[in-house]
Parts: structure tokens; sequence; C-alpha cells
């Protein structure tokens, strides 16, 4: 009898820019492969290397799969459970979170998450449930971008309606700036950003991939982003490249920087930076000539003065009408689901009305906080691994290791964080229920397809917390609705013309069928209307009026700044648990400027040590000029119990904050390197 084949289209709802469609065969039930697929418009075929891997890999692997509602047997840590029900684990979450809620307060029931699926009803539908109950939640958006969101906000009022990517086609010149697309984006890479006859701008410390196949590379310093822009400006101001039309009619702010812009000469920028100047006044003449993008990373920001950077580098489209335009446009993110609602209006802006997870504590103050049993009560981890992806590592596990702190973790797989919860509660992966997701550069939904059944008893977080809803006897129609009534009512209000049946059938489809051209009329949500260089908000927060030309000192003596950015194998630390993606990791490994290898006496293939006084960290050598003199590199993403030293490079990260957004300033971790 032949086998019954199907293919199913479905979407990758991983974080990541790409936003990738997926075919998945299956073979009389059972799923054969999961592939890329070919009509999708981000990716074009096969899948990322690392996504393929593990969707083919450890997410299909039973054997490694949480199936089972758990609860611990040993000490926190040990990673010792037996296997209980779901209506005990829920019955005993239950009576631990209603005595909270009668003895000490809702808000001592803490819960953190963040991007471990990008799906709707995944992230939406649990944060009904913590609102409602009025759980305290750790700010996901702190750990991660939160000081360009709100800098962004001071400046445009919005920081998710960035352009449509369609528009590449009219554009002359794309700067990329603190962003390693071949690592966090590689189908934007390859598709579009080299796939298009576009001059290509990359300012970023390392020489990636990016950086090296673009026509320009400014290898900046770490910290100096903010004086950089001012020195592109002064070029464009002294060679009359502004559009003076475009500031006097739209734009706050330019007379009150004017003269700094006249002061941050070509020369300075380069003493500044470790540009050269030739570099200086050839980027800000390619862009300034325009149409021109500017794509700012999410790594940009993550530095002390990272809000700072933002509100200079947004000068630049300001000052040179580099936005509103086809073929031009700001972007840090797009929110696509809000920008397919209001279908991209002149002046329309991102209103994401989901549901507010309620009062919070920033991830910066996490460590603290879930050491101090005043403060946190109870936990519940979803959608994330914070004993893996928090700063102060130490600290976090310190915390975790509290006997006294009641921890659920939901998830896939019994995680870092897990080995310290008192219940674990089995997560049903993307494969295995219907969701909406939708990418973050490009302006396309897509469907979530249920290719296969959970294994064992997992389920969807929905799920979960409708049980948990139940078995608590909350009230309220909002806690209970099914799935299919969610989709649907988001598919009228997405009005693209399909029904959730419809685009289930196709996989995916664009926000609207035409490009469109976002801030076309040059109207701002901001208080005044217009770009607000000048802000009165930002002033009122005390921060200064306007952005300053500032650059972090170096490290200083002995030490060196680090940089710990995404590794090309790790999505985060989603796939840290995969053999074929660990196998391709290899021993974690530190890249050092061959200048400071040198003077330490630091050979290729060396081990070494990074610390300072959060931590020490064991790692391998890798001497390259890819990273600048002063400079180290040792990527993200790696779960601790895989490492030798059961730590990642989180060990030496300290929980210090932006200057705005109270986010992570990881890029300005200063450490010491020497020879083991």
């Amino acid at each position: 009898m032949p086998a019954d084949i199907k293919t199913i289209a479905t979407t990758c709802p991983r974080d990541c820019y790409d936003g990738c469609g997926v075919t998945v065969i299956t073979r009389d039930g059972e799923i054969a492969t999961v592939t890329g697929n070919k009509g999708h418009p981000s990716n074009q075929g096969p899948l990322c290397a690392k996504c393929s891997i593990a969707y083919n890999g450890v997410w299909r692997d039973e054997k490694a799969r949480l199936l089972h509602p758990l609860r611990r047997s040993g000490k926190k840590g040990d990673g010792r459970y037996e296997r209980i029900s779901w209506q005990r684990a829920l019955d005993e979450i239950a009576s631990r979170f209603i005595d909270i809620q009668q003895s000490a307060g809702p808000q001592k029931i803490a819960h953190t998450h963040y991007t471990g699926t990008c799906s709707m009803l995944a992230i939406d539908f649990p944060c009904r449930f913590f609102e409602h109950i009025g759980a305290t939640e750790i700010d996901p958006d702190t750990i991660c971008n939160n000081a360009g969101h709100v800098a962004w906000n001071y400046v445009f009022g919005n920081s998710l309606n960035g352009f449509d990517p369609r528009t590449i086609k009219d554009s002359a010149c794309v700067l990329v700036w603190g962003a390693n697309p071949s690592v966090t984006a590689p189908h934007v890479d390859d598709k579009w950003l080299f796939g298009n006859d576009v001059k290509v701008i990359v300012v970023d410390p390392v020489r990636h991939d990016t950086a090296a196949r673009a026509d320009l590379h400014l290898q900046i310093r770490p910290g100096a982003d903010a004086a950089l822009a001012f020195s592109l400006l002064h070029v464009m101001q002294r060679d009359g490249l502004l559009d003076e039309d475009y500031i006097r009619e739209h734009v706050i702010g330019y007379d009150e920087v004017r003269e700094g812009i006249a002061q941050s000469s070509v020369e300075w920028g380069a003493a500044q930076t470790g540009i050269s100047a030739e570099l200086i006044e050839q980027a800000a003449r390619w862009y300034a000539a325009g149409p021109s993008i500017m794509w700012l990373g999410q790594g940009l920001q993550r530095q002390p003065g990272g809000g700072n950077v933002f509100r200079a580098c947004a000068m630049l489209p300001a000052f040179t009408g580099n936005i509103g335009k086809a073929g031009s446009g700001a972007y840090f993110l797009n929110d696509s689901f809000a920008i397919a609602r209001n279908r991209g209006l002149p002046g329309s802006h991102v209103d994401n009305d989901d549901h507010d997870c309620g009062q919070s504590i920033g991830q910066m103050d996490f460590p603290d906080a879930i050491n101090d049993a005043e403060k946190i009560k109870a936990l519940v981890v979803w959608n994330s691994n914070p004993a893996a992806s928090n700063p102060a590592q130490e600290r976090m596990i310190s915390g975790l290791s509290r006997d006294d702190l009641f921890t659920v973790v939901i998830d896939c797989f019994a995680t870092d964080t897990a080995g310290y919860a008192d219940i674990v509660l089995p997560a049903a992966s993307f494969l295995e229920f219907d969701d909406l997701c939708a990418s973050y550069f490009h302006l396309i939904l897509g469907a979530q397809v249920g290719v296969a059944d959970p294994p064992g008893e997992a389920l969807p977080n929905q799920e979960i917390f409708r049980r948990l809803a139940a078995a608590m006897k909350l009230e309220g129609d909002e806690l209970y609705q099914r799935d299919e009534d969610i989709l649907k009512r988001e598919m009228e209000r997405l009005d693209i013309g399909l029904s959730w049946q419809e685009l289930k059938h196709r996989g995916w489809c664009f926000a609207s069928p035409e490009p469109l051209i976002l801030w076309s009329d040059g109207q701002f949500p901001t208080p005044s209307g217009k770009i607000e260089i000048a802000s009165e908000r930002a002033r009122e927060d005390g921060l200064p009026l306007v952005p300053t030309a500032d650059a972090d000192p170096a490290a200083g003596g002995d030490y060196l700044r680090l940089l710990s950015p995404a590794d090309k194998y790790l999505m985060n630390s989603s796939y840290g648990n995969d053999p074929g993606i660990l196998k391709s990791l290899g021993p974690a490994t530190v890249t050092i400027n061959p200048l400071d290898a040198g003077a330490r006496n630091i050979g290729d293939g060396d081990r070494v040590s990074l610390f300072n006084e959060t931590g020490r960290l064991a790692l391998i050598a890798k001497v390259s000029d890819i990273v600048p003199a002063g400079t180290v590199l040792s990527s993200k993403g790696r779960w601790i119990m895989h490492e030798a030293g059961k730590a990642n490079v989180n060990i030496l990260h300290s929980p210090d904050k932006t200057d705005m957004g109270e986010s992570s300033s990881v890029h300005g971790t200063k450490v010491m390197l020497q020879k083991t």
C-alpha cells in the first residue's frame, strides 16, 4: 500500500528577522522532514543551517522532550524529578498561588518570558492570565532592546514602524549599524541585502561576514557610535547635503544640535572612532545621496549609552529626509500585525493593544529581586531560560536555588532553568499547534500549522494557562477563549482578505498587496507631530534635550571590552541542547585581536580565562583582527549544563543598565584576559 505523503506549509516562529516559510513533509501522519518553503519571499528555499539541524534533530526527538508534568524530588539544581499527573501539578500550582495571593499579595508571584517562540497565542495567552491575577512581569524587553525602543519613541513616537523591505528596489544605499545579518538574519542578508543593487555600508566593531561583503565596513571602536553619527552629519552639513526643506517642515531640534555637528569634524570623528577620515567621508556622501535605508541592530543599543546612540543615529534620516519616501526608512523593528491593521496609513503608527502583563521588574533588577524573599515568592518561567540567558549568572542561580521560592518552568525541554524548578510542565512545540506569526522585518504574516500531535502529555502554552485558570477557579471569558475563536477574530481585525483556513492553506501573505511607504505624510505620533530630535519628554525624564556626541572611554589599563553577540549556530539559547548544534559549536572560544594576544603571549588555540569582579570563564583563544584592539568577542547562548565550567559568557556580565529604558548594557562589559 503506497504511503500517504503530505506537504504542509507553516512558519518558523523563532526570534529572527527572517520569518521563514517552512515546509513539513509527513508520511502516514508522521513528520518525515522539515525544510524550507521555496515559494516564501524571505528564505525562497532551504532553511538556515541552525534551524534545519534543530528542526530535524532535537525538536523531533521524543527522548529529548519533556513529555509529562514533573515534581522535584531532590535538591534544587540536582535535576531529579518524579512524574505526576496534570491534575496534581495544576492543583499544587493553584494552591500555592492562591496562598501567596491571600498571604502576601499577587504581586509576589512573578513570571519571566521572552522569545522561545514568537507566535501570537503562545505569548499573548499567558499574559492574559498573569494580568488577571495581578502578578509581576520581569520585563522581557529589558534583557534585549528596551533602550532602543525608548529612544526611538522619544524621536519618532514609535519604535515598531520602520519601513517596508519591498521598497529596497528604489534604494541606492543601505546602512546597517550594529547588526550582523549573516548570523541573525541569514536570508535577509543573502536574498535581500546582497540580492539587490544597492551600496551596503556596515558599521560594526566586528568584521563579520556581512561586514566583509559590504561595500564599506566602518570598523568602529565599541562605544563611539554617537560620535560617528555626529561626524557623518558634519560632512553632510559642511557639504550642503542636508535636506533643509524636510528639516523645516518635519523636524524639531536641528538648531539645538547644529553647533555640535559643526564641531564634530572628520578628524575628530576618526580619532574618536578608529575609522579613517576617508571612510567617514565616503559613507556620509553615499548615505546622504539616498534614497537610503538605515537599519539599527539590537546589539547597537546594548551598551551604556545605547539610548543616546539611537537618538544620535536618528538624526541621519531626519536631517537628510531619508524617511517617508520609497527606498528610504529608519528601521529598528516592524510590528507587522499592527502595520497590517493600519495598512501603513500616512501618519499611522503601531498601536499594539495586545494584553499588557501588568506591573513589572526590569531584567537588570531580576538577579537581586529573585534573591529577595520579600519581593518574589513564586516564579513562573515560560518561553525562556534565564539561568543561561541573564546577566549576573551566579546571582541568578543563587536565587533560583532558594528553597522558599516556588518555581514553575514551562518548556519543551529540560533547560538549565528547569533544573531548579519545583514543577516542570511540558509544552508543545511550534510543529504541534496552530498559531499566527508575523515577521519583525518583512511585512509578512504567517500561519503556524500544527502538523503532528504533541508528544506524551505536552500542551500548548495557551491550553496550560486555560487549565491553570480553571484550577484556580478564576472568572473571565478571556481566560478560557478557544484558539480558533481568537484566530478568527484576529484575521477579521487584520482584514487581509483571507480567513484563517485560507491562510493555513497558503502559508503566508504580505500585510498589504503593494509595498507600503511608512511615514509618507511626515506626521509622527510625537507631541509635536514631528520628528523630535529635541525631546521635551526626554528632558522631563532627566535626560538631555538632544543627543550628544559622547564616546565611551577605552576600557583602560589591562581591561578589554567584551562583546557577546549571537552565535551562527544558536538562536539565543533555543538550540543549545541539539547534538548536531553542539558538534558544530565545538568548545567555547574568545576572539582576540593580535595586538592584545601578543601583549599577553597568547596564541591561537591556547586556553585562556576572562575574568572581572562578576565572574571568571575558561575559553579557547582565537586570534584574529576581525575585532579591533582593546576588544574581545565571545558569543552568547550556550547552555551551562553542556559547558565544562557549568557557566557561559553571562557569568561575566553585571546587570548594569543603559542610559534609558533600564535595559541591558551587556556590550559595555570590561574583562581581564590571561593565559592559563
